[in-house]
C-alpha cells in the first residue's frame, strides 16, 4: 500500500472507513441510513463502505426493517474480537464478557470480602474472566481490551485510586496496570458512577440522549455525567463528585472533612443506622426498599427524605449543565416512584423552572448490571479502529491502492 499524506484520496478514504465503523462499534447495530445521518456522509458512499467492510469481514449485514420499510442492519462482525468488563463492588465481583455487535456471551457475580487486598481481587477477577472466556467457547487472544470499575476516585492519566474507605485495601494502588499484566491486554479504568453512565447510556435508560446524569446511591454518593454524548471526567477524575454538595453547613461530618455533604443525608453508612433500632443491625439499602414497598412507615419516610436530598443535588447540576434525563442506579432506584418522586420534588422546588421541566427523572434499566456493561462499553468507546479495518484494507480497494 502507498504512503497516505493527508489531504490524499487514500487517508480521506480511510477516514470515511473510521468513521461508519466507529459509528457502528458505538451503536451496536445500525441500518444504512442510520450509519448516513450520524456520519454525514452521503448513502452511496456509506452504501460502498459497508460493502467493502463486509468484504474484508469487518461487519455483518443482516436484513431487518426500519418504519415498516425493509432494511439491512450493519453490525460489527460476531468474530472480529471480544471485549470484557470486570466490576469491583463494596461487596461484590462481577465480569461479562460480550463481542463488538453489543452482545452479552457471558456474565457472572460473586462475593467479595471489602477487606481483601487489591492482589487478591485481581487474582479473584482474573480466574473469572479466564473461566467465562473458556465457557464461550473462544479464545483468549480474541480479547481486544477489558474495561474495569472501582468504587473509588482514579487519577485519569496514572490510573492510581485515591484514598478509598469503600476499599481500603486498594488505596494507591494501580488496579489498571495490574490488571494489564496479568492478562496481557489493554485496560480501561474509571469510577463506578461513569461506568454506570456508560453502561445506561449504551444499554439502559439513556439510549438516544446525549446529556444525562446518571447518580448513584450506595456506601457513597457519585455522579456520572454525559455532556454530548461523552463522558465527563474533569481535567483530574473527579467531576461527578455530587456527593460533596454542601446541604448544610452544621450537618455532620463528612468522611471527606467537610460538614453536612448529601453524602452524610443519602449514603448507606448514614441512613441505614436510622433504621437499625426498628430493623437491626444487619439491615442493607435492598432490604429497605423492599420493607418500604411492603408499607414500612419508617423505610418509606428515610427513602423519601433521601430523596428529597438528592434531588437537592440533582437541582444544582440542572442549574450548571442542564441535563435531559437523570437516571437513578443502584439497589435505591427499585423503590421507584416512593423516591423518585421526592427527587422531582426537589428538583422542581429548586432548580431554574425551565431546567426543571427538561429533565426527565427515571431508574435505571440496568439494576446491578449497570457498572459491568459500562465497563464494556469503555472498551468499545476507547478501543482504536485501526484493527478492526485490517481486513477490509488488505482486501485491497482502487483507493487505497
Amino acid at each position: 500500500m502507498g504512503v497516505e499524506t493527508p489531504g490524499s484520496q487514500s487517508s480521506l478514504h480511510r477516514a470515511n472507513l473510521e468513521r461508519v465503523v466507529r459509528a457502528v462499534r458505538m451503536a451496536g447495530s445500525l441500518t444504512q441510513a442510520e450509519i448516513a445521518r450520524s456520519t454525514g456522509l452521503s448513502a452511496a458512499t456509506v452504501s460502498n463502505i459497508v460493502r467493502e467492510l463486509k468484504d474484508g469481514g469487518t461487519v455483518e449485514v443482516t436484513p431487518t426493517s426500519a418504519g415498516g420499510r425493509r432494511a439491512r442492519s450493519v453490525s460489527l462482525s460476531g468474530d472480529a474480537g471480544i471485549v470484557v468488563g470486570v466490576d469491583f463492588g463494596h461487596t461484590h465481583l462481577r465480569v461479562a464478557v460480550g463481542n463488538l455487535a453489543h452482545q452479552v456471551l457471558a456474565e457472572e457475580a460473586e462475593p467479595l470480602d471489602v477487606d481483601a487486598s487489591s492482589a487478591q481481587g485481581l487474582d479473584r477477577a482474573e480466574q473469572l474472566v479466564s473461566r467465562l472466556i473458556a465457557g464461550t467457547g473462544l479464545s483468549q487472544d480474541k480479547v481486544v481490551g477489558v474495561g474495569l470499575g472501582v468504587p473509588a476516585p482514579i487519577d485519569v492519566e496514572t490510573g492510581t485510586l485515591g484514598s478509598t474507605a469503600i476499599l481500603p485495601g486498594w488505596a494507591g494502588t494501580n488496579p489498571r496496570d495490574d490488571l494489564a499484566q496479568r492478562l496481557g491486554v489493554p485496560v480501561h479504568v474509571d469510577n463506578d458512577a461513569n461506568l454506570g453512565a456508560l453502561g445506561e447510556l449504551v444499554w439502559g435508560s439513556g439510549r438516544g440522549v446525549a446529556d444525562l446524569a446518571y447518580i448513584k446511591v450506595a456506601d457513597g454518593v457519585g455522579a456520572g455525567l454525559v455532556i454530548s454524548g461523552q463522558i465527563y471526567r474533569g481535567p483530574g477524575g473527579t467531576a461527578g463528585e455530587i456527593g460533596h454538595i454542601t446541604l448544610d453547613e452544621s450537618g455532620p461530618v463528612c468522611r471527606c472533612g467537610n460538614r453536612g455533604c448529601l453524602e452524610t443525608f443519602a449514603a448507606a453508612r448514614y441512613v441505614l443506622p436510622l433504621l437499625y433500632s426498628a430493623h437491626g443491625t444487619d439491615l442493607t439499602i435492598e432490604r429497605m426498599v423492599q420493607l418500604a414497598r411492603d408499607g414500612d412507615p419508617g423505610c418509606r419516610r428515610v427513602i423519601a427524605d433521601v430523596g428529597r436530598h438528592i434531588g437537592s443535588g440533582v437541582a444544582n447540576l440542572c442549574n450548571l449543565i442542564n441535563p435531559s434525563r437523570m437516571v437513578l442506579g443502584g439497589h435505591l432506584a427499585e423503590a421507584g416512584e416512593l423516591v423518585l418522586g421526592p427527587i422531582r420534588e426537589s428538583v422542581a422546588r429548586y432548580a431554574i423552572p425551565s431546567a426543571a421541566r427538561q429533565l426527565a427523572v427515571m431508574p435505571g434499566a440496568l439494576g446491578g448490571r449497570a457498572e459491568v456493561l459500562g465497563a464494556l462499553a469503555l472498551v468499545l468507546s476507547e478501543m482504536g479502529d485501526s484493527t478492526l479495518l485490517e481486513g477490509a484494507l488488505s482486501a485491497g480497494t482502487p483507493a487505497l491502492a
